[in-house]
């Protein structure tokens, strides 16, 4: 077997932080490396900073502005393509197939407005339609499949995966009906939890600290809203997994950290 490193970082636009896409490349050398939030149209994308890198493999999902997400990759993909969730052509997706047979999906999740209410905020309710649609299509996956979601979900669902459970509950991405979706659909395919399995409950598990804090590291109001799991018959080949925090202390960070996990092929 060898191992590969991936990472998942929602980068908040990607042509603003290339000094950090050679920054986490330089210190942790990723053989894979999903993107989220990338914000560029795919023919605008600078795939030319990543071959330089070694990631000559691309798997690209973009529009003008918003949204977006990618794949680079050293290991050849073989198969790829998005996935039009909830009928809305946003670029919240794309799936990878490498020559292992293994399936890669990179999610971008709507992040459901400020509102937790489907009759008061329409981001809410394409939230939790995407969660629903997400269920279905994860029902349908192979039991014995080699699959594997990373990605920016936007739901930090366990207490403490958030800085403070009582004071959050009302607050979106961390309310019940929200925590109660991703439960759902983690069970429709027994998802294996790889950041929770590595860390696990109690201790406090964060990707996402908000721009507002004057000192993030020192107020430490985080919460888990970026996720790696895996179909059953790929947990034993999760070696390691780390939450890169000392990246959202970069210069000009995007407000989430990258999330590292070392996997056997």
């Amino acid at each position: 077997m060898t191992q590969i490193r991936l990472i998942t970082w929602n980068i908040n636009s990607v042509r603003a932080r290339l000094h950090l896409i050679d920054q986490l490349m330089n210190e942790y050398n990723p053989d894979i490396l999903c993107l989220q939030e990338t914000k560029v149209q795919d023919h605008m994308f600078p795939t030319d900073i990543f071959n330089e890198q070694g990631l000559t493999h691309h798997a690209l999902a973009g529009q003008k502005s918003y949204h977006g997400v990618a794949t680079l990759s050293r290991l050849p993909i073989v198969n790829s393509g998005p996935i039009n969730w909830c009928n809305k052509g946003d670029a919240r997706h794309v799936e990878t197939e490498f020559e292992n047979g293994i399936k890669l999906h990179n999610f971008y999740v709507p992040a459901g407005g400020d509102t937790p209410d489907i009759a008061l905020d329409e981001k809410f309710a394409h939230k939790l339609d995407f969660l629903e649609e997400m269920t279905l299509w994860s029902e349908d996956l192979p039991k014995d499949g080699k699959n594997i979601i990373v990605g920016d979900l936007n739901i930090a669902p366990l207490e403490n995966d958030v800085w403070s459970h009582k004071q959050l509950l009302k607050v979106v991405s961390h309310t019940p009906i929200e925590c109660e979706a991703m439960k759902t659909l983690q069970e429709t395919h027994d998802w294996f939890d790889v950041m929770r399995h590595f860390v696990p409950e109690p201790e406090r598990l964060y990707s996402w600290w908000s721009y507002r804090a004057r000192d993030w590291r020192a107020s430490d109001k985080g919460r888990r809203l970026d996720h790696v799991w895996c179909s059953q018959s790929l947990k034993e080949n999760m070696n390691s997994m780390k939450v890169l925090e000392d990246a959202r202390g970069w210069e000009k960070p995007s407000d989430h950290a990258p999330v590292m996990v070392e996997i056997d092929i």
